[in-house]
């Protein structure tokens, strides 16, 4: 597409954007003026669906209608609530429903997943994270080797960018585990990089991993609603993801996992037990011996926080109605537009980091500013433009294609373009 940089032809995208009525189901934070803050932090907290409240509210009524009834009562029982969520969400990720489950939160999910797919053994039990990793899947990668007995300083294989670029190379994944692949147990991998907004290739990765026997998991986290991982295709042997980022669930809100059809019968894989991995034909039978579900239902441990479900489930609602491939190839669009603005301003302060082919990257730009500290950040936020920062000097923008427009993309980056 020809871009070009007025407000004008900002405002016709908009018109024809097929997808644009969505911004109105959302609740757009404002100013004391009354005007829309510019929201560009998806990629942290999503923004609230009008209608969540409502299903909320729901529940709230059923509670008090029925107290402990409405578990089998409610107008949508909550013993099987988590199910109502399975399909919706299986076809986010490109998934099969019994590949799904939503359920605790994201590290506590890959913490669970680790007990059952990292086995080190005396000669094979390293891990492989990307060297900016998120902090959580560090400390958690870290805690597992700690767990088992290993120095982290030995066990964990960071994959780096080279040196004076920023963006990972899968060659160089290829490199290490050629040398190394006989030592290495997993790979964790962030599926979208939270730093640089790089969107990488997780068949491609798959198929290295299992090419030296490595188990291959994959945080999702700034991947889930954003991109299409078809974590089923794809071969990854598991994978965990939070809600609350493009998912629109809430802060705090529920994760979700994922784990392969091969491993969904393995009832010999190492687990951690509770009340909802077992048999829900006997589970009320509390004197019977432990007897997993299939599937990534055999990971659940308790009963599920509803409450956390049914704004979950208001989100997934949405994006049932619209489906992924819409919100992808706006998306696309969106960002196309934002790279190019950027781009077309005259300075040599700033630049783009993600990558710029579209296929490469989510609907994240993130923007390396020179010599930088939070300053330019902080002019951004007084001028009611909610962005991210991250040390040392990026600032993380995220046009979310449910309710960010292209009006929104071109004023931010004209009053980057003053304070700059």
């Amino acid at each position: 597409m020809n871009y070009q940089n007025v407000i004008e032809f900002a405002k016709q995208l908009d018109k024809e954007d097929s997808l644009s009525y969505l911004r109105n189901e959302y609740h757009i934070p404002k100013d004391e003026n009354g005007n829309d803050w510019l929201y560009f932090t998806g990629n942290s907290l999503g923004l609230q669906p009008k209608q969540t409240q409502i299903y909320i509210q729901q529940e709230l009524n059923d509670w008090a209608k029925y107290g402990v009834e409405g578990h089998f009562e409610a107008k949508n029982p909550w013993m099987p609530y988590h199910e109502f969520l399975t399909d919706k969400m299986a076809n986010i990720v490109g998934a099969k429903p019994l590949e799904v489950v939503v359920m605790n939160t994201l590290t506590t999910n890959l913490h669970l997943l680790m007990v059952s797919f990292y086995q080190p053994t005396q000669k094979k039990f390293k891990i492989v994270i990307e060297s900016d990793a998120f902090p959580s899947d560090r400390y958690a990668v870290q805690s597992q080797l700690k767990f088992h007995g290993i120095d982290p300083e030995e066990g964990l294989v960071e994959w780096k960018p080279r040196e004076g670029e920023e963006l990972l190379n899968i060659t160089d994944l290829e490199e290490i585990l050629d040398s190394q692949g006989d030592e290495i147990a997993l790979l964790l991998i962030g599926g979208v990089n939270y730093y640089t907004g790089q969107y990488l290739d997780l068949k491609k990765i798959a198929e290295l991993g299992h090419d030296k026997n490595c188990i291959v998991g994959i945080d999702l986290a700034h991947g889930a609603g954003n991109i299409q991982p078809n974590l089923h295709d794809s071969g990854v042997d598991f994978a965990a993801w939070c809600t609350y980022k493009y998912l629109n669930s809430g802060p705090g809100s529920l994760s979700a996992l994922f784990v392969h059809e091969k491993h969904a019968h393995n009832r010999d894989l190492p687990r951690f037990a509770g009340w909802w991995n077992h048999n829900k034909e006997t589970r009320f039978n509390m004197r019977q011996p432990f007897d997993v579900m299939p599937g990534a239902e055999g990971w659940q441990l308790s009963n599920p926080p509803i409450l956390s479900m049914a704004a979950i489930r208001s989100s997934l609602d949405i994006f049932d109605k619209v489906g992924m491939n819409a919100l992808r190839e706006k998306s696309e669009r969106l960002t196309g537009y934002f790279e190019y603005l950027i781009n077309e301003i005259d300075t040599d302060r700033i630049k783009i980091i993600t990558p710029s082919n579209p296929k490469e990257r989510g609907c994240q730009l993130s923007i390396q500013v020179k010599k930088a500290d939070k300053t330019l950040h902080q002019k951004l936020t007084e001028n009611n433009i909610i962005t991210d920062w991250r040390e040392p000097d990026v600032i993380r923008c995220a046009p979310v294609p449910m309710y960010n427009s292209f009006e929104d993309v071109y004023r931010m980056v004209s009053i980057l373009k003053t304070l700059l």
